[in-house]
């Protein structure tokens, strides 16, 4: 009898928690009340509840209630926490769109930002939220140049164009591999021109120089490479692919 105790305690004590019943946020008389209560599930890391909290009061509160700017960022917070990226996205530009002037903006533009980011895990995805991030970011940059998160949204966007640019790269590499040249150029060309501060950038131009001469693209292959010299002028592998500048004639 004494050895099932402290599994029968076991069960009392887990009962109370087995019979409490889901949150609800339509239990609350008034937006005061939802309002502690969901800023009571956040602090405790109830993110599935304090969601459904904030979500009722963006819709419950009127529009000049400071609380529902508020409520708009918390509850994309909890959407955040909760690996709900998308969503969290959304509802930050749902602030943005509603509040345009409150001082959550930037904070809004910088974590929109963040969620799409999170949601392009890698350059051979498609670049959908890449591009969304970056459209965030550059409108954080754009509209608040002092804003305490300008400096950690151009790490993000030095990030990001590095892996647009390896994106690029890597789809008219295929296509070089492929022999199909025309195509493998526009995707180098488009590296050089929207990317010219990433890595791959100078890969980018050794590639392009290997197309041309692939099809014998002589007059573009010359002028390619006094690019390349001006751009790369230490660059070993650039001064072996394209040999030393002509000499100008003596005046």
């Amino acid at each position: 009898m004494f050895k099932f105790r402290p599994i029968l305690l076991a069960l009392l004590l887990a009962a109370p928690l087995a019979c409490k019943p889901p949150f609800d946020p339509k239990i609350y008389p008034n937006a005061d009340k939802l309002y502690q209560a969901a800023m009571a599930e956040y602090k405790a890391g109830h993110w599935d509840n304090a969601a459904k909290a904030f979500e009722k009061l963006t819709l419950d509160l009127s529009a000049r209630d400071p609380r529902l700017p508020l409520s708009f960022y918390y509850l994309a917070q909890s959407q955040e926490k909760n690996g709900e990226n998308l969503l969290a996205a959304g509802t930050y530009n749902r602030l943005i769109d509603a509040f345009p002037q409150d001082t959550l903006v930037d904070d809004a533009l910088y974590l929109s930002g963040r969620s799409y980011e999170r949601e392009w895990r890698h350059p051979e995805l498609d670049a959908t939220y890449g591009k969304a991030a970056i459209t965030a970011y550059q409108s954080l940059l754009a509209s608040y140049p002092d804003s305490p998160y300008a400096k950690r949204t151009q790490n993000e966007l030095s990030k990001l164009d590095e892996w647009m640019a390896e994106k690029d790269y890597n789809t008219g590499y295929l296509y070089l591999k492929r022999k199909a040249f025309d195509s493998a150029i526009l995707y180098f060309k488009d590296v050089i021109r929207l990317h010219p501060d990433a890595k791959k950038t100078r890969d980018a131009y050794l590639r392009l120089l290997e197309s041309y001469r692939a099809i014998r693209y002589t007059e573009d292959a010359r002028d390619l490479c006094n690019a390349m010299r001006k751009a790369y002028p230490n660059d070993r592998e650039v001064s072996k692919a394209c040999g030393p500048a002509p000499s100008t004639p003596a005046t």
